[in-house]
C-alpha cells in the first residue's frame, strides 16, 4: 500500500514536542486524542500516527463526523444489514470492518450522538460491535484515533460526551499548537505551499516573496491555521501578473470588496498630514461620549481609551497591523510605536 505524502513542516520548538510525542504514541495499541483549531493539521498527525505504526501497511481509514447526519453516522460506523431501513437493500460494511486491522481517524469526534458513543465504547473495550438491523457482534482489530477542537473534558462535565468513553480515547492526547505559536514555521511553510502552487500553474519557478510580503506574513494572526496560509499563500501565487516575480500582495481576506454585500464599511480616510492627531481627536470624542466622575487620572483615563481603539481596530483587521493602522488613519510606523508603549505586542501578532 502506497505511503501518501506528507506535509508536516516545521521547525519550532513547540511543533517538535508534537513530532516527538507522536512518534513515542505511534507504536503503541492504544488509542489518542488529537486536540487543536482548525486548520492545524490533525488528519496529517493521525495519518503520521498510523504510518510510524505496526499497522503501517494496514488500511488508514477516515470518516469526518460532522459531515453526516446522526440517522447516516452509526450506519457508516458499523455497517447494516440488508434490510435494517428502507433502502438497505443488502449488506453494507461500516468504516470499522474496512479499517480492521488498521487505524480508524474519526475526525470532530464530539459530533457524534449517545448511541454512537456507547457503540464507540464497546469496540474500543471488546473490540466488537452489532451492524445496524443485525444481531451477530463482529469482531474488529482496529486502532483508533479521534480528533475535534472542542474542549472533549467540559463537554463530559455537562453530560455532553460520555465521560467513560473519554477516560478510554485519552490514553495519550496530543494537543497542536496554533500557527500563531509556531511563527518560525510560516515562511517556510509559505515557500512549501508557493512552489506547489507555482508547479499546479506550469510557471518556471518561484521568485519568491519580498520583504513587505514576509512581513504581512509573519504579522498576520492566521486563526485558520495552516489551512489559511495554504489558501492564502496559492492565492497570491495565481494573482502574478508574471509568472517570474516576486509575491509582494497578500490577500488575506478574499471577501474584502467595497460591495460585498450585507456589511456596513467604513470609507477609508484620505492620506493627509495630520495622520498623527487623528487619534487624538477620537480619543477626546470618546472620551467626551461617556459620563466622567472627577477628580480623574487623565493620563491613564486617555491611554485606556487609546488601547480600547487600538485593540479594537486590530481586531476589525483580524490582527493585520498595518490594515489596523488604516483604519485608525495612521502610519505603520505610528501604530507599531503605540503597540510598544501600552505593551500590546503580544495581541498583534
Amino acid at each position: 500500500m502506497a505511503r501518501p505524502e506528507q506535509q508536516l513542516i516545521g521547525e519550532s520548538p513547540a511543533f517538535l514536542r508534537v513530532l516527538e510525542q507522536v512518534s513515542r504514541a505511534a507504536s503503541l495499541n492504544r488509542p489518542v486524542l488529537v486536540i487543536g483549531e482548525r486548520g492545524t493539521g490533525k488528519e496529517l498527525i493521525a495519518q503520521r500516527l498510523h504510518y510510524l505504526s505496526p499497522r503501517w501497511d494496514m488500511p488508514f481509514i477516515t470518516l469526518d463526523c460532522a459531515s453526516l447526519p446522526e440517522t447516516l453516522l452509526e450506519s457508516e460506523l458499523f455497517g447494516h444489514e440488508a434490510g435494517a431501513f428502507t433502502g438497505a437493500s443488502k449488506r453494507r460494511q461500516g468504516r470499522f470492518e474496512l479499517a480492521h486491522q488498521g487505524s480508524l481517524f474519526l475526525d470532530e469526534l464530539a459530533n457524534t450522538n449517545a448511541g454512537v458513543q456507547e457503540k464507540l465504547l464497546r469496540v474500543i473495550e471488546y473490540g466488537q460491535f452489532e451492524r445496524i438491523g443485525g444481531h451477530q457482534s463482529v469482531s474488529v482489530d482496529v486502532r483508533l484515533i479521534g480528533a475535534t477542537n472542542e474542549d472533549l473534558p467540559t463537554l463530559a462535565e455537562r453530560g455532553q460526551f460520555r465521560a467513560d468513553l473519554l477516560d478510554r480515547l485519552a490514553f495519550d492526547v496530543i494537543t497542536l499548537p496554533p500557527l500563531r505559536h509556531r511563527r518560525e514555521d510560516i515562511l517556510p511553510l509559505a515557500e512549501h505551499f508557493a512552489v506547489r502552487m507555482v508547479a499546479e500553474l506550469r510557471h518556471e519557478y518561484f521568485a519568491g516573496f519580498t520583504r513587505d510580503a514576509k512581513r504581512s506574513l509573519l504579522e498576520y494572526h492566521w486563526p485558520g491555521n495552516v489551512r489559511e496560509l495554504k489558501n492564502t499563500v496559492e492565492r497570491a501565487v495565481y494573482h502574478l501578473d508574471e509568472d517570474n516575480e516576486p509575491v509582494s500582495s497578500i490577500q488575506f481576506d478574499p471577501f474584502d470588496s467595497p460591495w460585498r454585500p450585507g456589511i456596513n464599511r467604513p470609507t477609508a480616510a484620505p492620506a493627509n498630514t495630520h495622520q498623527a492627531e487623528t487619534i487624538q481627536h477620537q480619543t477626546a470624542t470618546a472620551a467626551n461620549d461617556a459620563t466622567l466622575g472627577f477628580p480623574l487620572d487623565f493620563k491613564k483615563v486617555m491611554a485606556e481609551k487609546e488601547v480600547a481603539m487600538i485593540e479594537q481596530a486590530l481586531a476589525e483587521a483580524r490582527y493585520n497591523q498595518r490594515k489596523a493602522a488604516d483604519l485608525l488613519s495612521l502610519s505603520y510606523d505610528q501604530l507599531r510605536g503605540l503597540l510598544r508603549k501600552y505593551d500590546l505586542t503580544g495581541n498583534a501578532q
